[in-house]
Formats: C-alpha cells, sequence, structure tokens
C-alpha cells in the first residue's frame, strides 16, 4: 500500500506571547522563529518519521518553497509530486502563549493553486487500495476525494479548519480525524454527543476523536466497537503539530500492519512528546524517540 499525502506546505512565523493578542491590544512577543509547517507538510512528516513511507503532492512557492521541499527531504518524505508555482508559498502567523496553547491565522497562497490537471497527473501515480491523506488547507478538495474513490483509493482526512467541509462528501472518507470542537461543528451538535452523532452520521466511516489532555477515541465503522485511549501526561510547550503527529503516526502504523490498539499508543505518545517541544514539524518525534519516550513513560 501506497501513502500519497495530498497537502498543504507553510512556513510559519512563530511568536511567544505570555497572551494572546486582544482586540485593541499592542504587546511585545518574546520571540519569533521561522519554520516549516502546514498540516500537510506535518503530517507527511510523521508518517515517515513513524518508519512508513510517504509521497507529498502539493504547491509551494518557486521564490521561497525551497526550505519546505528540503524539510520533506530531509525526513524522507518523496517529493516528485511537489509542483512549484509562481506565487508566494503559504504562511501562518502563530502565536504560542505560557500554556503551550496556539492562535493561527493562515495565508493559503500557493496552496490554494491545486487545479484539475494537478489531480489527475498526481492521483495517476496510485492505485487501488492505496491510501490518500487530505486536511483542509489547499483548493479543490472534493474534486480530490470523489476522483480518488473512484480509483479505489482510501481516504484519511482530518477536515481541519472546518469552515466548509460540511458541504463535502465526507461519506467517501474511510478514516476521519477530529478533534471535539470539530466532531461538534460536522455533527451540529454539543461537544457532550458530537463523538455518538458524527458516528450516527458517517456509518461506513472509522472515528478518531482528539481529546487533547483527556486522551482519544477510536469508533469502529458499521456500529463497531469503540477503543478509549488515554493520554500521556506532559507539561506541554507548544501544542501546534500535535493533532498532526497523532494522525500521522496512526496512518503510519496501520499502513504497516499494526492493531488498531497499537495504532493508537503510539499516535497518543508521539503526540504527547511533539507538545513538550517548540515549533511544527521540528517537533514530530522519530520512531526510536517514540519507543525510548514509550519506555520511559511505561507503556
Amino acid at each position: 500500500m501506497k501513502i500519497l499525502n495530498f497537502g498543504s506546505l507553510n512556513l510559519d512565523y512563530v511568536y511567544r506571547m505570555h497572551h494572546f493578542i486582544r482586540p485593541g491590544e499592542t504587546a511585545a512577543s518574546l520571540s519569533r522563529t521561522v519554520v516549516c509547517g502546514g498540516k500537510g507538510l506535518n503530517q507527511s512528516i510523521a508518517i515517515a518519521r513513524s518508519g512508513a513511507a510517504v509521497w507529498h503532492a502539493g504547491n509551494i512557492g518557486a521564490a521561497d518553497g525551497a526550505p519546505l521541499r528540503t524539510m520533506l527531504d530531509a525526513a524522507g518524505v518523496n517529493t516528485d509530486l511537489l509542483q512549484e508555482r509562481d506565487a508566494p508559498s503559504g504562511h501562518t502567523i502563530i502565536q504560542v502563549n505560557d500554556e503551550g496553547e496556539n492562535a493561527i491565522i493562515l495565508f493559503a497562497g500557493a496552496n490554494a493553486m491545486t487545479d484539475s490537471a494537478q489531480i489527475e497527473e498526481t492521483l495517476a501515480c496510485f492505485d487501488a487500495g492505496d491510501l490518500l491523506v487530505l486536511q483542509n488547507e489547499i483548493s479543490c478538495i472534493p474534486e480530490i476525494m470523489e476522483r480518488a474513490k473512484a480509483r479505489g483509493m482510501r481516504i484519511a482526512m482530518n477536515p481541519s479548519p472546518t469552515g466548509g467541509t460540511e458541504h463535502y462528501p465526507l461519506h467517501l472518507v474511510d478514516f476521519l480525524f477530529v478533534n471535539l470542537d470539530e466532531a461538534a461543528y460536522l455533527a451540529g451538535c454539543d461537544r457532550q454527543s458530537a463523538e455518538h452523532e458524527l458516528a450516527k452520521r458517517f456509518p461506513e466511516t472509522n472515528l478518531i476523536v482528539t481529546h487533547g489532555a483527556d486522551g482519544a477515541c477510536f469508533i469502529e465503522a458499521k456500529g463497531g466497537r469503540c477503543i478509549q485511549q488515554p493520554s500521556v501526561r506532559v507539561q506541554p510547550v507548544d501544542t501546534t503539530a500535535a493533532g498532526d503527529t497523532f494522525m500521522g503516526y496512526f496512518l503510519g502504523q496501520w499502513t504497516k500492519g499494526e492493531t488498531v490498539e497499537c495504532c493508537m499508543q503510539m499516535a497518543t505518545l508521539a503526540s504527547a512528546l511533539c507538545v513538550t517541544r517548540p515549533g511544527a514539524a521540528p517537533s514530530i518525534p522519530t520512531l526510536d524517540e517514540t519507543m525510548r519516550f514509550s519506555q520511559e513513560a511505561g507503556r
């Protein structure tokens, strides 16, 4: 099984702040760093660092995208399907407060330049049974989903940011990764009912809901079992890439034939280790680091 991540790539401008800026407020940042990120790039790196092979398709700026390609290459991600565009690369402005929480402004840039020709050219490299990984930070997502499913590919998706995703053909998704807020948005209900309502709405989809410090839950498709995964307690520094690390590690382990229980545990360990480090992509641990952390945590 081959893994294709058709996803975003961003240059992240990260500002450390004591607290998030309030309306009308001006405050000095404690520091600023520029790192590679984007949900797509983060997830590809997490998949690769979990020990699985992954191809990344997407768009970067011809003038400023070299660091993004270099970061993927260094992590072992195949970048043959990456395209350069005559536009700025996507970028974000991220505030990280003293509690390690983040607030993010996203500029799509080259990520919004996916088109039908690129979709056809990219998907032609993959076959029935291969896995497509998606987020919601590039253009033409519904078309990508429909064409991939017509080829017999499996689809794993994190519908984030959630705006507009309620109109996507989410019934085509095999693995849907959401946090509680995203689940509530898609289910049209409160957080307490979100898991149950979302599972009812998409009975053919395996649902993975992350609860932050309270762990995660896997709800098997077609009314199957529910697996609760407890969290690993750590002191968070930066939670920016936690969800991407969880998804990437889960899928990387799943494509290697591991059980769902093992996938959930490894994803939890990797994302817990990730949040103890600053930055997005640079914070994602390798498989060796995650295994050592597992031993230290007694898992």
